[in-house]
This record gives C-alpha cells, structure tokens and sequence, in this order.
C-alpha cells in the first residue's frame, strides 16, 4: 500500500506560525508523521492495482473452468459413445441368443413331430 507523504518540518514550522512553542510543534509534528508511517492506507492507485489483479485472476479462473467443463464433456461423451457401443454389442448378443434357442426349439419341435409319427405309425401296424 503506498504511505501518505508528511513533510514534519513544514507541519512544524506552520504550527509554530500559529503561535504553538517550537517543542510542541516538533512533538505534534512527529506524533503525526508517526501516525501516517502506521495508518495502512489504501491509495486510489492501490485499489486499481488491486481490482486489475483481481480482474486477471478472476480471468485465469474462467479459463480454468472453462477448459475443466470442455474436458468433462469430452470424457463424458466418450463414455456415452462407448456405452451406445456396449448396448449395441448386448443387443446383438441378445438377438444371437434368441435366434439359436429358437433353431433349438424347432428342432425339438420336429423331433417331437416325428417321435409323434413313428408312435401313430407303430400303433397303426400293430393293430
């Protein structure tokens, strides 16, 4: 923070102008300068420096984010395409699974068909 500028010498020497003892004027002169070298004030160009930090840093920070949200969508839509890919692989499982238990079941279905007619073609003959 910048200090405020305080010339003692002046501010003693107008103080004994105005009629105080040039002890007194001494003593209220470095009380003063005391007071500003311990006074943290803020300046008009600290708070600019200030607010332009601030202003860059807030910057820095979007971009941050902004590059962490494009990384997330990235990696989010990568694993949504494999996803897609790995229910398009168990759909096709599924259906592959479906069509050979039903050529399984016809085949047990002819194989009942023909025990059934060898059975009729049995009993025929024996009767």
């Amino acid at each position: 923070m910048g200090q405020v500028a305080f010339d003692t010498l002046q501010a003693s020497e107008e103080l004994e102008t105005a009629g105080i003892s040039r002890e007194q004027a001494r003593a209220i002169s470095l009380v003063v300068r005391k007071s500003h070298e311990v006074a943290d004030v803020a300046t008009k160009r600290d708070l600019e420096d200030v607010r332009k930090d601030l202003t860059v840093q807030i910057a820095d920070i979007r971009k941050d984010i902004d590059a962490r949200f494009e990384k997330n969508e990235a990696q989010m839509q990568a694993r949504f395409e494999k996803t897609e890919a790995q229910i398009a692989l168990l759909r096709k499982d599924v259906e592959h699974t479906a069509n050979g238990l039903l050529i399984k079941l016809s085949a047990v279905m002819l194989a009942i068909a023909g025990l059934a007619s060898t059975i009729v073609t049995v009993v025929i003959k024996l009767l």
